[in-house]
């Protein structure tokens, strides 16, 4: 491996960060009282945002000034993989600053204890950020000044596209590697170039984002939103990452509109992007017919969505006594309980509101967004197994969705029908079709190899995870959530609960499961593997 070249373009990344970071850092400006420069500086609200652009600046230009000239323009899979799992990494120490410095102020007291606590919360919060997960350790999070607020959802924002996509954009001239850090970061199966300069495709993609995402922006104000809402609550959605500016997230509106018109981008942001871009920018609707992971991906949804609403029409909420014993990091008092009870009841008080309800929790899980306008914890056992089931799914290919992608699911079943039919005709030579075409055979084992190992490490972390979470289906969902970027789960990290009493070993093992689930895997395993550092 040329660790010369995978250090030089680590750099490159970090100086990126540092740019980037001067957007919030302006939002945190303006929004402190009049103070002198030097006393602004030191403002909690402020002082980690400077603290982290000339962190990540110059660490970015020392890494660059003593590893480039002898870097060379030599990349293959190992080195592209490598910057991208390692800049990620580091990405997310820099871009945690200044949520450390906030947090840490916020401590009751400064200690070894405090510190380690706050540095393992911040870089949770901003790995969730950065994988689009979602998951959050903030117990308020209305009490954040917007600076923070608009650079943990913009995390989601850069992280949903790619910060190496991002990086191509600024400094095409990656060389050989460029497409290996592509291919590591865009999640699916196959990563498709629409320009031959890759440079040009990855300024296609955040174009297309870009446009979906301002577009989304605008609608949302004209549901009542002020701007820095409708842009966080757009970064969130068009990343499907699922970070809100509510405690109670999008329920906290109760808007019919503000619902539907997240809905309906959710459901955009798990379409793979090329889709968007040829009907955008080419008026090409072909691709809407005749790509079969797609039309997968709409027959998921419908399907869910009306076995939901029929499910819930008929039996509505789960037996109290059995939501009563759901897992609860902090148990719910008879009053709590009625008045969830009594808000929930009310949410499906009509056919319509019933429809609108499944709707946005059904497309929120299968993208893997996270948002919530109901405690589905509350639902029957069926529903609830149900939207976990949809986890795994995850959105298309190309997709800023987390999960398994609707592709790999299409090829293991079909491959698995494949098998069936052979040993019933031993004789017949079928190959695996997606969309009419058939896929190499190479690339059903890669796709059957990574179910494989998602199914094994998804077991491994569950384990794990149960030595530290007394409740099962807490244990199992967060390594569910997690590595399949969703951020809620069930139980004790259900839609109304959140992350901070997981213990901080269990924390940093959920890190490894965002990071893991948001580079599918094989990056990450080539990256961290020790033949892979070999010349």
């Amino acid at each position: 491996m040329n660790q010369r070249f995978v250090i030089y373009a680590i750099g490159k990344l970090l100086q990126v960060l540092a740019l980037v970071l001067c957007i919030p850092a302006l939002i945190a400006w303006f929004d402190l009282d009049r103070h002198s420069i030097p006393e602004a500086l030191f403002d909690p609200r402020l002082a980690g945002f400077a603290a982290s652009i000339i962190a990540s600046l110059l660490a970015g230009t020392l890494l660059i000034l003593f590893f480039g000239k002898k870097a060379g323009d030599f990349g293959g899979v190992k080195e592209g993989f490598a910057i991208v799992t390692f800049g990620w990494l580091l990405c997310t120490l820099f871009g945690s600053i200044p949520l450390f410095v906030y947090l840490l102020d916020k401590a009751q007291s400064v200690g070894p204890n405090s510190i380690i606590l706050g540095f393992t919360n911040a870089y949770f919060e901003i790995m969730s950020g950065f994988t689009t997960t979602g998951a959050t350790i903030l117990t308020d999070i209305e009490i954040l000044p917007r600076g923070i607020l608009f650079w943990r959802s913009m995390t989601h924002w850069l992280g949903g596209m790619g910060i190496v996509t991002l990086a191509l954009v600024f400094f095409p001239a990656f060389g050989v590697a460029a497409y290996q850090m592509f291919r590591g970061e865009v999640p699916g199966p196959s990563t498709e170039r629409l320009r031959p300069r890759l440079g040009q495709t990855a300024s296609i993609l955040w174009g297309v984002y870009f446009v979906l995402t301002l577009a989304e922006t605008i609608l949302l104000m004209f549901g009542g939103m002020d701007w820095f809402e409708a842009s966080c609550h757009a970064f969130g959605t068009m990343a499907t990452g699922g970070f809100s500016t509510k405690n109670a997230s999008i329920a906290a509106y109760n808007s019919d509109y503000i619902d539907w018109v997240i809905i309906v981008f959710m459901f955009f942001a798990g379409m793979n992007f090329i889709i968007h871009y040829r009907v955008l920018f080419h008026r090409d609707l072909s691709l809407i017919r005749t790509n079969s992971e797609f039309r997968f991906y709409v027959a998921v949804i419908v399907l869910a969505i009306v076995f939901g609403t029929s499910f819930k029409s008929i039996y509505r909420l789960a037996p109290e006594d059995a939501i009563k014993a759901s897992y609860r990091s902090g148990p719910l008092s008879r009053q709590e309980l009625e008045r969830k009870v009594a808000q929930e009841e009310y949410k499906q008080r009509s056919l319509y509101h019933t429809i609108r309800y499944v709707s946005f929790q059904v497309i929120s899980i299968t993208t893997t967004t996270g948002y919530a306008t109901a405690d589905f914890d509350m639902w029957p056992n069926i529903l609830r197994v149900m939207l976990v089931v949809l986890m795994f799914f995850g959105g298309c290919a190309g997709s800023t969705g987390g999960g398994m992608k609707m592709i790999r699911v299409m090829t293991v079943l079909k491959s698995s029908w494949r098998e069936v039919r052979t040993m019933i005709q031993p004789r017949l030579i079928l190959p695996v079709k997606i969309g009419g075409t058939a896929i190499e055979e190479k690339q059903v084992a890669n796709i059957a190899g990574f179910f494989v190992l998602f199914l094994l490490l998804f077991v491994f972390f569950s384990v794990v995870m149960s030595l530290m979470v007394p409740d099962f289906a807490t244990a199992i969902t967060t390594v569910v959530a997690t590595m399949c970027n969703i951020g809620p789960g069930l139980s004790g990290i259900g839609a109304t609960e959140n992350y901070a009493w997981i213990p901080v070993i269990g924390k940093w093992v959920l890190i490894m499961c965002m990071l893991l689930g948001r580079l599918e895997i094989y990056t990450v395993i080539i990256a961290f593997s020790p033949i892979a550092w070999k010349r």
